[in-house]
């Protein structure tokens, strides 16, 4: 699907020359699962920019030489300082998808220096940290090379072309509440691009809390994308679309009130419905680990024995989001401590909030 705006016409200066960026991770409340091509989403979802959890990348730049502009692409990708030419089949397909918008890059070959302040590949949306950050380094190049870009455009652009590396990534575009895909009742939503969250929520959430219980730091063994494809064919796929999309409409109610009770029973239900679906697929599959069973019970006794409004959503993965309020803080965490650590990889945790600003 073609988007005659974002086509662009800059007419490009072969220099040298790079660019970074830093992108956060997102944790989703109403989570999308399922999508159709070009990455379009089968329901909207609505996430927590994550402060901490972010990705750093710097695109370096050369001319390619002469002949070579229609020879595809050339591009090296380094984590971390170390070559992973494992990445390159994803990016390979990134650029793919993002040429028609941003034709400049086949006249460069790119080095892609990219680093993650959390695990790779463990349910903590690297994949979305990941091309947000690339996507802003491409709209970079673009926008050195544009003086009339608004930065509406520029973010919007570059939430547009993350979206076709990793649905989610354009969710990471934006700090705050980030939502992404069309809604009836927003009518500024869309599938193309996420969006600020357009409602004002109650200052509770402003500072929310996010502390993720590392479970499992390993690659899961069913990625995402395959996980989305099964929802094609899935027997009780409708029913999961309808839901979500109510959710969010009734999340959006809940997090102008500030009600916390309601706020916790539905993003709970969000994550076991996200891995409800999974556990009915065909093939069926399970991301979830024993130590992620024992966490959520857990919470569950914490929460009715010392009415903490505390609560946890889950990814596409086994680790564990812990959400609070900030004034809670002490008192989960000594929790945390006390009683949910034993079940993480060396007892590793992530503290993280809300981003803002």
């Amino acid at each position: 699907m073609i988007h005659q705006e974002f086509i662009s016409k800059t007419i490009f200066d072969p220099k040298s020359g790079e660019f970074s960026a830093k992108s956060p991770s997102n944790i989703a409340l109403v989570k999308y699962w399922g999508k159709s091509d070009p990455q379009i989403p089968k329901n909207a979802s609505v996430s927590f920019t994550l402060s901490k959890s972010f990705t750093e990348t710097t695109l370096k730049f050369t001319p390619k030489e002469a002949g070579k502009t229609e020879k595809g692409f050339e591009f090296e990708v380094y984590l971390d300082g170390e070559s992973k030419p494992d990445f390159k089949s994803k990016i390979q397909k990134y650029f793919e998808s993002i040429v028609l918008y941003v034709p400049f890059i086949n006249d460069f070959s790119f080095e892609i220096h990219t680093h993650n302040s959390f695990p790779h590949s463990s349910g903590i949306a690297s994949s979305a940290s990941s091309f947000a950050a690339l996507s802003l380094c491409v709209m970079q190049m673009e926008q050195s090379m544009n003086v009339e870009m608004t930065d509406e455009f520029y973010f919007q652009k570059a939430a547009f072309l993350s979206r076709l590396g990793s649905g989610s990534a354009t969710r990471s575009i934006y700090d705050g509440l980030v939502m992404w895909g069309k809604h009836s009742q927003f009518p500024s939503s869309s599938d193309f691009y996420g969006i600020p969250f357009p409602i004002e929520t109650h200052s509770v959430f402003e500072t929310y809390q996010d502390t993720i219980l590392l479970v499992d730091k390993g690659q899961k063994k069913v990625s995402s994308s395959v996980g989305h494809n099964l929802m094609n064919h899935h027997p009780f796929a409708a029913q999961r679309f309808v839901q979500a999309n109510e959710n969010l409409t009734q999340l959006a109610g809940i997090m102008q009130q500030g009600d916390l009770n309601a706020f916790m029973q539905l993003v709970e239900t969000e994550a076991l419905s996200l891995h409800a679906m999974m556990m009915t697929a065909n093939p069926y599959f399970i991301l979830m680990q024993p130590q992620t069973i024992s966490i959520i019970k857990k919470i569950w006794e914490f929460r009715t024995a010392t009415q903490v409004p505390v609560c946890f959503t889950l990814d596409a993965g086994a680790n564990v989001h812990v959400l609070y309020p900030k004034s809670e803080t002490n008192k989960v965490i000594s929790f945390i401590d006390s009683e949910l650590s034993q079940f993480c990889e060396n007892k590793q945790y992530i503290c993280d909030e809300v981003s803002v600003g």
